[in-house]
């Protein structure tokens, strides 16, 4: 096929003006035309009073080659293969099927890879299926019971499925088509394979890993479920064994460990038995939240609310004189601030939207890096135990019961507590405590979002907005270990491979899974399926 790009049409194009572009780009008759695909749409709005649509498309023409000879366009391309191709699997006999440990995106499309070439894994997840584990999470928000075991971070889909569904990602990867694909086939929302932001939303993203789950079942491969893996066999440096629960020990040459970032007592476990590892920056901070329509006017101007646009996003960055860097993370338009604790007495926010991204709030992320050297210690895990430190902070700021403290930016910019709301409502459950954030994070965090809000009011007019609410803390937003893995994708301790964010190897939904479908191949290259 034929690739056209850049193909410009006003916001309220008609989509027969598409095919125009195409035969006006490639000189041509409609009648020549056989086929037209939508590789991509993206949005132009750095001119405010004018918002175009760009496309990217292939298409299938007669004449193809004398076409691509003709047209000089480095805008007209010979479309490359998009195709995913499973890798030559190995001839090493395996004496057990592989083991996946977690379901998040990594382990998810680990275990779909393998079961598609007739591995038949085992995935096992600590939390329950993702109908029990809404159940539990939507108790704790209204109640405050937090279960340990199953939560936002814990369960079927991993963290990723109680967000917004954001499947954008900075790596250039054609396994990422394949991730795209089969999220579609499995129910998500078919504009997300061309969209330039694509997202799922959480209530598609229940029905979408339920899916997958049962795919990689009717493949041969097997879930279980409240299975935390809770120790390793190891022999002669290999692994052999899993021992789940405390007591049913489960043998395997090959274990997957896609445990995600909020695994502590695993790392403490892992490293315990000698997984090499090592400390890694990340970023703490609050979540923002401002009116969704004061977000739409920003951005859109004129076209605010614009059908075709839909809810407004940003992101920002802002670098200090201080060698610090803030910046907005995982910004959630028409969404709520959610509480993800996963540990007892400890407050931890997270952004989620559904597809719609109808809600009355937009809510982003406010970030600060922190590293190693900020951690007062040299412990591998020292930057997990940091995280907890502030997450505790944040429960007793909160008054307890998981409560978040909260703080109007207003307050936040002016040093003066907070003492009522003003005319953004927050939409954390269970329940905010209006107080300052000074003391909630680290004075040079606190200091450089100080530093940083103005900043980003310059670039979208309302940022500072007084009534904005803050809410802390937000401290989980990447792994703060790196587990070791060699060329082979394996650790020290043979068998083992580390898998997406958990381990320090993603970054979001996307990577994840695609790390998850390289680590498949380095297994499936050595191993026969047999």
């Amino acid at each position: 096929m034929i690739r056209v790009s850049q193909i410009r049409l006003p916001i309220n194009h008609k989509e027969s003006e598409i095919v125009k572009a195409v035969l006006d780009k490639l000189c041509i008759k409609e009648k020549q035309l056989l086929e037209i695909n939508i590789f991509k749409q993206s949005i132009d709005a750095r001119k405010k009073n004018k918002i175009y649509f760009v496309y990217t498309v292939d298409v299938r023409v007669d004449n193809e080659e004398s076409i691509l000879n003709k047209i000089k366009d480095r805008d007209v391309t010979l479309t490359p293969d998009m195709k995913y191709y499973y890798v030559q699997p190995g001839d090493v006999k395996l004496g057990n099927r592989p083991v996946i440990v977690g379901t998040g995106p990594a382990g998810l499309f680990c275990g779909l890879i393998l079961a598609q070439m007739g591995y038949k894994p085992l995935l096992l997840e600590r939390g329950a299926d993702v109908d029990k584990r809404t159940k539990a999470v939507s108790k704790f928000w209204e109640t405050g019971e937090l279960d340990t075991s199953c939560n936002v971070q814990f369960g079927e889909g991993g963290a990723g499925t109680f967000s917004d569904g954001k499947l954008t990602t900075l790596i250039k990867n054609k396994r990422c088509r394949k991730v795209l694909e089969e999220l579609v086939e499995a129910g998500a929302p078919a504009e997300i394979i061309y969209s330039y932001k694509p997202h799922v939303g959480t209530d598609m993203l229940k029905r979408v890993v339920k899916n997958i789950r049962q795919k990689i079942i009717s493949l041969g491969g097997e879930v279980k479920f409240n299975s935390q893996v809770s120790d390793i066999v190891v022999k002669d440096g290999r692994i052999t064994a899993v021992i789940v629960n405390g007591s049913e020990k489960i043998m395997t040459e090959v274990l997957v460990l896609a445990i995600g970032h909020s695994a502590r007592d695993t790392f403490e476990m892992l490293l315990e038995k000698g997984v090499r590892m090592v400390q890694k920056p990340f970023s703490i901070g609050f979540r923002i939240e401002h009116p969704q329509e004061l977000i739409n006017k920003a951005q859109y101007k004129k076209f605010a609310n614009h059908p075709r646009l839909g809810a407004a996003d940003y992101k920002l960055s802002y670098h200090s004189p201080s060698g610090r860097s803030a910046y907005t993370f995982c910004m959630c338009p028409g969404g709520t601030v959610v509480a993800a604790a996963s540990e007892t007495k400890g407050v931890v926010t997270n952004g989620m939207s559904e597809y719609a991204r109808n809600g009355d709030n937009a809510n982003s992320a406010l970030l600060v890096g922190v590293r190693p050297g900020d951690y007062g210690s040299d412990h591998p895990l020292a930057g997990m135990y940091f995280q907890r430190l502030w997450e505790s902070k944040a429960y007793e700021m909160g008054g307890g019961s998981y409560r978040a403290p909260a703080q109007l930016v207003g307050d936040f910019l002016n040093g003066r507590t907070s003492a009522v709301l003003g005319t953004v409502y927050p939409t954390y459950k269970p329940g905010v405590k209006m107080t300052t954030l000074q003391d909630c994070l680290p004075s040079y965090v606190i200091k450089t979002l100080k530093e940083a809000l103005p900043a980003f009011a310059k670039k979208l007019r309302g940022f500072t907005m007084y009534d904005a609410v803050l809410t802390g803390v937000e401290t989980r937003s990447s792994s703060p270990v790196k587990i070791y893995r060699d060329e082979s994708c394996q650790t020290n301790i043979r068998g083992i491979y580390p898998a997406g964010e958990g381990p320090g190897y993603a970054g979001g939904i996307m990577s994840a899974a695609v790390d998850g479908i390289q680590v498949a191949e380095f297994i499936a290259r050595k191993y026969s399926p047999e």
